[in-house]
């Protein structure tokens, strides 16, 4: 990772090491995130994701390492940080019997300079259910709502964890949107998801971590394109025998099986025999090829080439 001016970073995380007794959830990770910009942090389940954002957020401490948030440590600065962040959690984190706009009034009167709580409300589609309970809220509702209590407060840097879960697609429209103002206003995101086109839409930068540590980091560009130029895709039933493509395919070529059912051709170039084998294999044992694809990848590919895993593993 290219060292970036301290100044203009909104988070910078150095060698960050957490364990919880034998097991090290965090081994040693790296994160930048420039001010202004969105850093969409990845990874398969327990891959030490949520103990990063976490420590970032000041609620735990790291055992090794050293994190800057805004300018100072999130372990000793707490006090500070909590009116310049803003953090949404999954469940919401509300008053079950507090109504919606209370609930965001209450947030909003910690900020000297609040975003208006009616008009939030209004935009993320929460204005009909102003005077419901939390608990009455449908789990989308819950979820906008943890949305707006964390930016209600105009903070600099503000972490969402998946902000956009359980929503339908409308909503998520909504949330995303909503993103690109932050964005536009200046306002630094931390966002975590388990979808890979929000990632890829929304983030200028992607970290994707495994077993505590960074496995890839880029521009959703970068990482989507980097060896795509040799790389042929196809999708078939899952569990073929590719023993015999494998021999019918030049020598330098492999074809692997990287998730149930989808198919990757590479380490060597895709040429149109390349392409002619590959078809006629499948036609040999009756097979129908669907989304075959060259020279693209996505960034679940690339998430599933890296891990193995799918992202909800």
């Amino acid at each position: 990772m290219t060292a970036a001016d301290p100044s203009a970073l909104a988070l910078r995380v150095t060698g960050l090491i957490k364990r919880y007794g034998e097991r090290t959830a965090v081994d040693g990770l790296d994160l930048e995130l420039p001010t202004g910009s969105v850093l969409a942090l990845l990874g398969p389940n327990g891959a030490g994701k949520t103990t990063t954002v976490e420590i970032c957020e000041g609620f735990l401490t790291a055992d090794a390492g050293s994190v800057s948030v805004l300018g100072h440590d999130p372990a000793v600065d707490n006090d500070v940080l909590r009116r310049r962040i803003g953090v949404m959690l999954q469940g919401g984190g509300a008053y079950p019997g507090a109504r919606a706009e209370e609930m965001l009034r209450l947030c909003a009167a910690y900020s000297a300079d609040p975003i208006d709580p009616g008009w939030l409300l209004e935009v993320l589609g929460l204005a009909d259910c102003a005077h419901t309970s939390f608990r009455r809220l449908s789990g989308g509702q819950q979820q906008r709502l943890s949305l707006a209590c964390a930016i209600v407060g105009r903070p600099e840097l503000v972490f969402l964890d998946e902000p956009t879960a359980g929503l339908d697609a409308h909503a998520r429209i909504m949330v995303w949107e909503l993103i690109e103002r932050l964005r536009a206003d200046g306002v630094s995101v931390l966002l975590t998801t388990h979808l890979m086109d929000e990632a890829e839409g929304l983030a200028d930068r992607v970290v994707i971590i495994d077993n505590g540590r960074v496995v890839a980091a880029g521009t959703p560009a970068d990482l989507t394109s980097r060896g795509a130029e040799n790389e042929l895709r196809f999708t078939a039933p899952r569990g073929l025998d590719l023993s015999l493509l494998v021999l019918a395919l030049p020598e330098e070529h492999r074809c692997t099986e990287t998730a149930p059912g989808c198919y990757l051709v590479d380490n060597g170039p895709v040429t149109p025999q390349v392409l002619a084998t590959v078809t006629a294999w499948c036609a040999k044992i009756d097979v129908l090829a669907t989304d075959l694809r060259v020279e693209t990848r996505s960034l679940s590919d690339v998430f599933l080439d890296l891990t193995g895993r799918a992202l909800r593993s």
